[in-house]
């Protein structure tokens, strides 16, 4: 081969190498630290860049985007002596590429370490049930410890969260035990005050109810009472307007009688003192005063005969005439003692029936 050819060759070869080597096209988002020499020269950005080649190299490819990192669970002391691990996440950008390459060795863990310490420092001053219940002050307190001493890194804390905070094992036991006694007794308050209200309740319902019923039985009496008030008051005008006297009302009392044992409750039935009473003004309606007693009736008679100048004879008619009377009012007197011993009787025997009804029959007994 011609050594024209191949110095020409060599040539292209060495032209190319260098233009490639010239080029770098750095990607969006991305960021590239230029050394000369060993020496920062300035940092490259997105797009097409030309560099020395030999002379220039990339010390380092940064993303300036935002990033995630989560650590692992750390331990953590609290106040009250009890060890927690503590997880959490870390949102962060890089917004100085220069000093992120030069100003720290790797900001990751340095990033952690720094985020383990504050932690120590802020759980310290706080004890467990502070220390789950301040997730927001803790977050906070991280953030502001973490940007202040990444800034000179050329790194910027956009958010620090706690991913999870684990107690130990019995502190979690004895965390399930006190909640759920909590729940029991929310359970049982709010069941009391469930059974609270359905009693008040209840009993408004019952008092409503016995104030109903009593309104309503004092209407009824009162009402009750009103219509015997207004009948007692016509018959008291119709007695007085017919102007009834001791035997008619004598006789209403007898009619009245056999209506005291007419009860399927009533087991006896006491006889009145008044009944014969009641018989002998009955009887005294069916004829004079002066039959019942004839003997002090006669002396009256023979002393008018006697002023009138009358003889037994002319009277004879009028005793035949009172002693027809006499006949019909003892006659009157027995069939009146005849009905109320009827109605005695009647009575007894419907006592005696109803207490018979009432009492349990026996079966047959074997001797």
């Amino acid at each position: 081969m011609d050594p024209i050819v191949i110095l020409i060759l060599v040539a292209a070869v060495v032209v190319v190498f260098l233009v490639a080597s010239t080029v770098r096209i750095v990607p969006q988002a991305r960021r590239y630290n230029i050394e000369r020499f060993g020496r920062y020269r300035r940092t490259m950005q997105p797009g097409l860049n030309l560099v020395v080649p030999v002379a220039d190299r990339i010390n380092s490819k940064l993303d300036v985007r935002e990033q995630v990192y989560s650590s692992e669970p750390k331990p953590v002391i609290t106040e009250d002596n009890l060890v927690v691990n503590i997880d959490t996440v870390l949102y962060y950008q890089i917004t100085d590429p220069r000093s992120a390459a030069y100003e720290v060795a790797d900001y990751l863990h340095a990033i952690d370490q720094l985020t383990v310490t504050t932690l120590r420092n802020v759980i310290g001053s706080m004890d467990l049930e502070g220390t789950l219940t301040s997730r927001e002050e803790i977050n906070a307190r991280l953030r502001a410890v973490l940007d202040d001493a990444t800034g000179k890194w050329g790194i910027r804390v956009n958010r620090v969260e706690i991913k999870a905070i684990d107690p130990p094992h019995t502190i979690k036991e004895a965390m399930e035990k006190q909640m759920r006694a909590e729940r029991d007794k929310r359970a049982a308050i709010l069941h009391a005050e469930g059974e609270r209200q359905a009693k008040i309740l209840t009993a408004e319902g019952t008092k409503q109810k016995d104030i109903l019923e009593a309104q309503g039985t004092q209407q009824a009496m009162i009402l009750r009472a009103d219509g015997e008030a207004k009948a007692v008051e016509l018959v008291f005008q119709a007695v007085h307007h017919n102007n009834a006297d001791p035997k008619v009302l004598a006789y209403k009392y007898l009619e009245t009688l056999p209506h005291l044992a007419s009860s399927d409750n009533n087991t006896f039935w006491v006889i009145p003192g008044e009944l014969t009473e009641a018989v002998r003004t009955v009887t005294s309606a069916f004829g004079d005063q002066s039959a019942a007693d004839p003997a002090p009736s006669a002396q009256p008679e023979e002393a008018a005969d006697k002023a009138l100048g009358t003889s037994g004879e002319d009277r004879a008619p009028k005793r035949g005439a009172a002693s027809t009377v006499s006949l019909d009012t003892a006659r009157a007197t027995v069939e009146a003692e005849k009905q109320a011993a009827a109605a005695v009787s009647d009575a007894k025997a419907e006592a005696e029936a109803a207490k018979s009804a009432q009492t349990p029959r026996r079966g047959p007994t074997g001797d």
